[in-house]
């Protein structure tokens, strides 16, 4: 079923959807989430400004990502005054509501009214880990639109020669090269396509959409990456590709894997009560548990009145989500990556619930199929709980002045972690490094080490300096020890300076000279100021 079926209901709720997601950016405040601090501002800031080849990896290993989908978001941050920028992410974000409302129609066919219809949005809107990223620098929630989009192409009504399949293809192959941990649904999508009528037609057309979409978004950011660093995936990956500059390992955050099948079997449960093994911090989503829980009496309902209850495409639905899923967990288990699904659970789950309605009755009134939706899907919000990846209020924006003494450009050696967002607004011409990652620490004579010892054998006018927290917690310590290996230490004889910092723990910017003597043992752990 086609979009624009209904004109005027179309144009009120894509224009609906992204006021939605404006007015919720604007009442969430600045977006300083840990990401954007350690490397979403950078990544576009470096993208624009040609900074790849000039610093080093100020925001770690992630450094390394594609950059691309982080443009926009720095562009938008960049060229708008507070709040309107997040007004204006907001409102895009937003549109996910339309294209849920899209897929609703598609999925529901003649069942789609405006009372479903108003119970999948409503489901959608308060979806936990999507309303949290509204109007913040996230990759995911931007990714999440070409995806729904594909998903509504390949559940919709099909030409026979596969034009939909390409265009599905392009679109997730896109959000794949954007950023790979959507690759879990680019997979789900193709197996889903082995039960339409002819399916390696369209396994062939989605595939080779798939590998456009891929080749435009990632493509020269890979080529780069191999040429620089001997690995089109540097650093990730690396026990396959192997490259010089990182360890042989593969770079797998495994901190919310499930630790059993029992545990994993769980996850769906745990996020109704608001345990939250997937995330850093906390939620709570029944969608989930509401699906299977709807899919489990729909299977008890075909066994019983030995039927099948659910048409081909719906059981095609079911493939790809729940295969996607369980890829998604096999690989990451991160929950904000689950976005695509948790949103497309808003329809699946008014589906099932009219499916489950009709397969008890013959010909339920429409009134109460109708009400049963909208009930379950205020329940289902009133359930929900977004988590917070930390904001400001708008009327302190993050506008940071920097001293007299950093106003020229220098050397900034970054001694913590997040700390790239600083690069965007230090004086131009500067060059940041960053000494303190672990993943993927910078090799002895390698390129990034080259780089390092070559720029401070060069030096700028406002000479070297250390940035790190004035105030760190145990755990996460500055590694003033990293210093020694450029020969380099704090200048005691002169005073730090400090920068505002965006979560209200000012940055210390301390004037750093060559060592007199060569570093003893002893000395490596520590520094006197």
């Amino acid at each position: 079923m086609s979009i624009a079926r209904n004109p005027l209901a179309t144009r009120l709720v894509i224009a609906g959807s992204a006021a939605a997601g404006a007015v919720y950016a604007y009442l969430a405040g600045e977006d300083i989430n840990w990401d954007w601090q350690n490397y979403h501002d950078y990544a576009g800031f470096a993208l624009l400004h040609g900074r790849f080849d000039v610093d080093v990896a100020p925001g770690g290993f992630q450094s390394f990502l594609n950059p691309l989908i982080y443009v926009l978001p720095y562009a938008v941050r960049q060229g708008l005054d507070a709040p309107w920028w997040g007004v204006a992410l907001g409102a895009l974000h937003g549109l996910n509501l339309a294209l849920v409302y899209w897929v609703a129609r598609v999925l529901l066919g003649r069942l789609a009214d405006a009372f479903t219809l108003s119970a999948a949005i409503l489901i959608a809107a308060l979806s936990p880990m999507a309303l949290s990223e509204v109007g913040t620098s996230f990759a995911d929630i931007l990714t999440t639109l070409p995806i729904l989009v594909g998903i509504a192409l390949i559940f919709g009504e099909h030409d026979e020669r596969g034009r939909r399949f390409v265009a599905a293809g392009l679109l997730i192959g896109a959000a794949t090269g954007l950023k790979l941990t959507n690759a879990t649904f680019l997979v789900g999508a193709g197996v889903s396509l082995l039960l339409v009528a002819r399916p390696w037609r369209a396994i062939a057309a989605f595939g080779a959409g798939s590998a456009a979409g891929v080749i435009v978004t990632a493509g020269p950011w890979a080529l780069k990456m191999a040429r620089d660093f001997g690995s089109p995936l540097f650093p990730f990956y690396n026990t396959i590709f192997r490259s010089p500059e990182a360890p042989l390992a593969s770079i797998v955050d495994t901190r919310f894997m499930p630790q059993s099948l029992l545990d994993a079997l769980a996850y769906p449960f745990y996020w109704v009560i608001g345990k939250h093994p997937s995330s850093e911090w906390p939620f709570r989503d029944p969608r989930f548990a509401v699906v299977i829980v709807l899919l489990v009496a729909l299977i008890v309902t075909g066994l019983w009145q030995r039927r099948e209850v659910l048409p081909l495409r719906e059981r095609r639905l079911l493939i790809f989500f729940w295969f996607s899923y369980v890829l998604w967990m096999l690989a990451f288990s991160i929950q904000r990556y689950l976005m695509p699904l948790e949103l497309l659970s808003a329809p699946l789950i008014v589906l099932l619930l009219i499916r489950l309605i009709d397969s008890w009755h013959v010909s339920p009134p429409r009134r109460m199929t109708q009400a049963v939706a909208v009930m379950a899907a205020l329940g289902i919000a009133l359930a929900s709980q977004p988590t917070d990846w930390m904001r400001r209020p708008w009327s302190e924006p993050y506008r940071p002045q920097l001293a007299a003494n950093l106003q020229r450009p220098a050397t900034f050696l970054l001694l913590q972690k997040p700390l790239g967002y600083v690069t965007s607004f230090l004086p131009q011409g500067s060059r940041v490094y960053q000494l303190s990652e672990l993943v993927v620490p910078i090799v002895p004579g390698g390129v990034l080490d080259r780089r390092v010892r070559n720029g401070l054998a060069d030096p700028l006018p406002g000479g070297v300096w250390a940035l790190y927290f004035s105030n760190s917690p145990e755990d996460n310590p500055p590694r003033l020890a990293a210093l020694a290996d450029y020969n380099l230490e704090i200048d005691a004889s002169r005073g730090c300076e400090r920068i505002p910092g965006a979560a209200g723990i000012a940055i210390e910017a301390c004037p750093v000279i060559a060592r007199a003597k060569a570093p003893s043992t002893a000395g490596l752990g520590s520094t006197t100021r």
